[in-house]
Parts: structure tokens; C-alpha cells; sequence
């Protein structure tokens, strides 16, 4: 099991930033996707990106040109800087992982919170 710890998490202003890292340790084999989900009230969790090992990205597309995922593979670490903040970008943001063998992880999630 994976052992996921998140962090940068807070509240800010709309239009504002945040930035979230995700530091993975205890992985028994290679991680090769990384990624950031968010639960709002009341809703589903939603994919917001993710970064597989050789580079390549997906985001959501209520977060496509605001936010950025990167990762230092190095250190099995994935971060989400989170520019131009909506009070709709409210929620729990979750680190997720995922190895060779499709075994996913999750962290204990983020608070996240956008005033207008």
C-alpha cells in the first residue's frame, strides 16, 4: 500500500492561488500515474488531472488553462497549482496514485476553500 500525504491545502480569495503537493512513500512497485480529484459538497468525485510517469497530462475542463499538474518522479511527489480561483473550486482535493499493476492509493484529502 502506497502511503499518500497531501499538503498547501487552505482558504484564499477568489482569483487567488493555491498550490497542493502529494508526497507518495512505501511504494512496493513503480507508480506510473499521478493525480488530483476533488469531492464538493453534495457532489461526485470528479477527476481535476492527472500526470503519467513519462509526462503526459489530463485535465478536467472546468480547470483547463487555470491549473497545472507537475511531478518530480524522482521523489514520487505530484503537485497542482491552482491559479484564477472560482468559489466553484471548492472541495476536498484527493492525491491519487496509481503502480504497474493498476493498484490505486488515495490520501486522506485537502480542504480547499474559495471565497467570493
Amino acid at each position: 500500500q502506497v502511503q499518500l500525504v497531501e499538503s498547501g491545502g487552505g482558504l484564499v480569495q477568489a482569483v487567488g492561488s493555491l498550490r497542493l503537493s502529494c508526497a507518495a512513500s512505501r511504494s512496493t512497485y513503480r507508480i506510473v500515474t499521478m493525480g488530483w480529484h476533488r469531492q464538493a459538497p453534495g457532489k461526485q468525485r470528479e477527476l481535476v488531472a492527472s500526470i503519467s510517469s513519462s509526462g503526459g497530462t489530463n485535465y478536467a475542463d472546468s480547470v483547463k488553462g487555470r491549473f497545472t499538474i507537475s511531478r518530480d518522479n524522482a521523489r514520487n511527489t505530484v503537485y497542482l497549482q491552482m491559479n484564477t480561483l472560482r468559489p466553484e473550486d471548492t472541495a476536498v482535493y484527493y492525491c491519487n496514485a496509481r503502480d504497474y499493476y493498476s493498484n490505486e492509493s488515495w490520501g486522506q484529502g485537502t480542504q480547499v476553500t474559495v471565497s467570493s
